[in-house]
């Protein structure tokens, strides 16, 4: 282990103190450190089973506005979002029946290398064949595979990293692979976030806030929240990332927990049981722009000899439609949001080798958080060479907005449309059936009402009183009016999910 290790591992080590030690060590072992390239990495950018391929979709990498589509050969392509002929968006565009990708402004159609097949407003097929052989007339086409489920970009179109792109693999899961008959994989999360990838990473980092912030669905803020040390596991390396062992202090049934980062956008987190189980909590984050970034997990368990899975993490390992896991993701993530997205615009205006100056991480919980920020400065240039302003966005006052659910997941989700398309349908009908029962119950009370006056010459106080299936009809109406109620309250989870601590009893 190198001196600088040392010094930023030790349990009793005041890391505040660090920064006029660290960084000359690093220094003194090697002039001219190996950097980290952005640009040359494969990044998840969309899950597969959420998009409509029927649509191209808009998003984001590095700063860049990217588009996705599906072709009819079954194939994703990634584009940059402008056509070449007046720059507007393919992402508004439409995919033809012959599986080309049309801008929607002036009909031109590529094929999924992002060559022109069609000049609509050409003088005659002569002429446009001749405006199509200009390499101007190509869309900027990115390298793209679909791994797990998952749809990956390789940032960089020049030729010379087109063949890197093919040397190396995405940071898939590897038990997805070698163990497929004990491997049970839970369901893909997509979410867009209101903070940075270092934010994201830093808070991955940090096993010492779950029980605090996480409390009531992984643990207990007054109980939980003890010493442990950290340990690392493997040396920093600026490819390969690093890895911190965490040994709590007594466990009887956590046997070690490793948290392994592997640039540019891959946590895992690896819990092993006393019964071999085995918990992965695979976790992506992608920086999309300044001030954003769009994560992507979820939960894999490996079963123990005995065919025993381990537990999970919380309810979130129950059995459930996708769709219910996505609704209730939000309750574990904005958890942390709200600390993450005012706490990068604070340090966001500090200088990345003023960051240990600025805070104060004088226990051995912080290692792995002051290891990321090193190889973030040291390794990586110092954070993400964005394509665009790298100024962050002001801070987001209105809870409403910090909180969206809509526009940072659902309206990009195929599977939680569909459920809220079916809910908003059920609500309807609880509704209307509820007005009906109602009607119903006061047709047949004015009926008996009717039939007794007939029948009795007297103006008795019975005649006042309801008949039974007046009243059955009426906890009928009752209980569809608020299920019907309580749809609508649930519906608006797809849109914003508000939380707040002080409030976390």
């Amino acid at each position: 282990m190198t001196t600088q290790n040392r010094l930023s591992l030790d349990p009793t080590h005041d890391s505040s103190q660090q920064v006029e030690t660290a960084p000359s060590v690093a220094e003194a072992e090697t002039a001219t450190p190996e950097q980290f390239q952005w640009t040359q990495q494969w990044y998840p950018v969309a899950v597969v089973e959420f998009l409509d391929p029927k649509s191209p979709h808009a998003i984001q990498l590095l700063g860049k506005d990217l588009v996705i589509w599906h072709d009819q050969q079954g194939e994703w392509h990634c584009f940059e979002d402008r056509c070449p002929h007046r720059l507007a968006p393919l992402s508004e565009g439409r995919i033809e029946v012959d599986g080309t990708l049309m801008c929607a402004y002036h009909a031109w159609r590529f094929d999924g290398e992002g060559h022109c097949l069609d000049i609509p407003q050409s003088l005659d097929l002569e002429t446009a064949k001749q405006h199509r052989a200009n390499p101007r007339s190509c869309a900027i086409a990115y390298p793209t595979q679909v791994q797990q489920g998952l749809i990956w970009v390789w940032p960089d179109n020049s030729e010379a990293s087109q063949s890197l792109s093919q040397e190396r693999s995405p940071r898939i899961i590897p038990e997805l692979e070698e163990l497929p008959d004990r491997a049970i994989k839970l369901f893909w999360y997509v979410r867009d976030l209101p903070y940075g990838w270092d934010f994201f990473m830093e808070n991955i980092a940090d096993p010492a806030h779950v029980p605090v912030s996480h409390h009531g669905i992984m643990g207990n803020r007054y109980r939980d929240a003890n010493y442990y040390d950290m340990s690392a596991v493997r040396e920093v390396s600026t490819q390969e990332g690093f890895a911190f062992n965490i040994t709590p202090v007594s466990n009887t049934i956590l046997r070690k927990a490793v948290h392994n980062f592997q640039p540019p956008c891959h946590m895992r987190i690896e819990t092993t049981f006393a019964r071999e189980g085995q918990m992965i909590l695979a976790l992506y984050a992608s920086p999309t722009r300044p001030g954003w970034c769009r994560h992507i997990g979820c939960q894999v368990l490996i079963k123990d000899k005995d065919g025993k899975a381990p537990p999970g993490l919380g309810f979130f390992a129950w059995p459930m439609p996708k769709w219910l896991g996505h609704v209730l993701a939000p309750l574990f993530l904005h958890q942390d949001l709200v600390f993450l997205h005012y706490q990068e615009k604070r340090i966001g205006h500090q200088e990345q080798g003023n960051w240990l100056e600025t805070v104060y991480t004088p226990n051995p919980q912080d290692k792995m958080v002051i290891a990321l920020r090193q190889w973030i400065k040291t390794r990586a240039g110092g954070g993400i060479p964005w394509q665009c302003d790298p100024q962050l966005p002001p801070p987001q006052r209105d809870k409403e907005q910090l909180f969206d659910v809509w526009h940072t997941h659902t309206k990009d989700c195929q599977v939680c449309r569909q459920a809220l398309k079916r809910i908003q349908q059920l609500k309807i009908v609880m509704l209307i059936s509820a007005v009906v029962c109602f009607g119903l119950g006061v047709m047949l009370d004015a009926r008996s009402q009717a039939l007794y006056a007939i029948t009795h010459s007297d103006t008795s106080l019975f005649l006042m009183t309801p008949p039974p299936e007046f009243w059955e009809l009426a906890l009928c109406s009752v209980v569809l009016a608020t299920g019907g109620y309580l749809l609508q309250r649930f519906s608006r989870m797809f849109y914003v999910y508000e939380f707040d601590h002080a409030h976390n009893d």
